[in-house]
C-alpha cells in the first residue's frame, strides 16, 4: 500500500481540541492499535505532562520524572484536565495531573521538577544519538489506530510492527492540542508510551500487552521535535512483562522509559 499523506502537512490537525477551559475533546488522531473507541497512551501521557507544566516552575529546571498511571481505558472523548502542585520548594518540587471523564478519573501523572545546578565537571559520558534515518517509515494496512498515523516514523533498526527490539525515531505529525507548540517534554511522553509496541516480542494480531503505567526518567530537559526510542521487551511467564526504552533527541541521550505490561492471548 501506498504511504499515506502525512499528518505533519495537514496543519489543521490536532490530537486534543479544546472546548472551554480545563475540557478538551478527544480527535480520532488519538485512537489506539486495540480499539476504535480507545486511545492510545501516548497522548493522554502528553496531555498531563502539559497540565503538569502549568503549574511547576517554566524555567530554572526540568521535569525529572514522570509517573503516569493508566487507571483504565482512555475514552476518545471529551477530557477533563486539571493539576495542583502538592510539594513547593526551592530545589525540587511535585506536582499531580489528573484526567476524568463524566467525573471519574481515568488516568493520573506524578511529575518532580529539579532545579538546575551545575554538574558539568562530573557528569557520565554520553554516546551520541543514533543516526537518523533520512526517510519515514511506509504506512500499510499492518498500521492500526490514528495515533500510529499521526505521527511520523523513522526506523534505526529491527522492525517497530514485527516482533523483536527496535530502534525507531518519530516526531508528531500535528500538536498536541489544537493553536499551541508542544513542549519537548510532552513530546516525549507522547512517543514513550510507544515502547511497549516499538520493542514488543510478541505479535500484535496473537497478543494484548498492555501497559497499565509509564515511567519517565530525564537526566537533562529534551530538546526538538525528534524523539527516539531503543526499545525491547521482557515476557514473564504469569501474564505480566515490562517494556523498557531508552530515549535521545538529536543531542543524544536523554533518559529512560519503563512500562509495566499486562499480557493475554486475544
Amino acid at each position: 500500500m501506498a504511504a499515506a499523506e502525512p499528518y505533519r502537512r495537514r496543519v489543521t490537525d490536532a490530537f486534543y481540541v479544546p472546548v472551554r477551559p480545563g475540557v478538551l475533546r478527544s480527535t480520532e488522531h488519538t485512537v489506539g492499535p486495540w480499539t476504535d473507541t480507545d486511545q492510545h497512551g501516548g497522548p493522554p501521557s502528553g496531555l498531563l505532562v502539559r497540565a503538569l507544566e502549568g503549574v511547576l516552575p517554566p524555567d530554572g529546571g526540568h521535569l525529572a520524572r514522570v509517573s503516569v498511571d493508566l487507571l483504565t481505558s482512555v475514552p476518545v472523548t471529551e477530557l477533563t484536565v486539571s493539576a495542583v502542585l502538592v510539594r513547593p520548594g526551592r530545589s525540587v518540587q511535585l506536582a499531580i495531573a489528573t484526567l476524568t471523564v463524566g467525573g471519574r478519573e481515568v488516568a493520573r501523572a506524578g511529575g518532580w521538577w529539579h532545579r538546575s545546578g551545575d554538574t558539568a565537571a562530573v557528569a557520565s559520558p554520553t554516546a551520541a544519538a543514533p543516526p537518523l534515518p533520512p526517510t519515514p517509515i511506509t504506512l500499510d494496512e499492518r498500521w492500526p489506530g490514528g495515533y500510529l498515523r499521526a505521527m511520523e516514523w523513522r526506523q534505526v533498526h529491527g522492525d517497530f510492527i514485527e516482533p523483536g527490539p527496535a530502534v525507531v525515531w518519530s516526531r508528531m505529525g500535528m500538536p498536541l492540542v489544537a493553536g499551541e507548540e508542544p513542549s519537548p517534554a510532552q513530546r516525549v511522553l507522547v512517543t514513550a508510551d510507544s515502547g511497549n509496541g516499538a520493542g514488543s516480542t510478541l505479535s500484535l494480531d496473537r497478543w494484548l500487552f498492555v501497559n497499565t503505567e509509564l515511567t519517565v526518567h530525564l537526566v537533562r530537559p529534551p530538546a526538538g521535535e525528534w524523539v527516539c526510542l531503543d526499545a525491547e521487551s521482557t515476557i514473564g511467564a504469569t501474564g505480566a512483562g515490562i517494556a523498557r526504552a531508552a530515549i535521545s533527541d538529536l543531542d543524544g541521550p536523554v533518559g529512560h522509559a519503563a512500562q509495566a505490561l499486562l499480557v493475554r492471548r486475544r
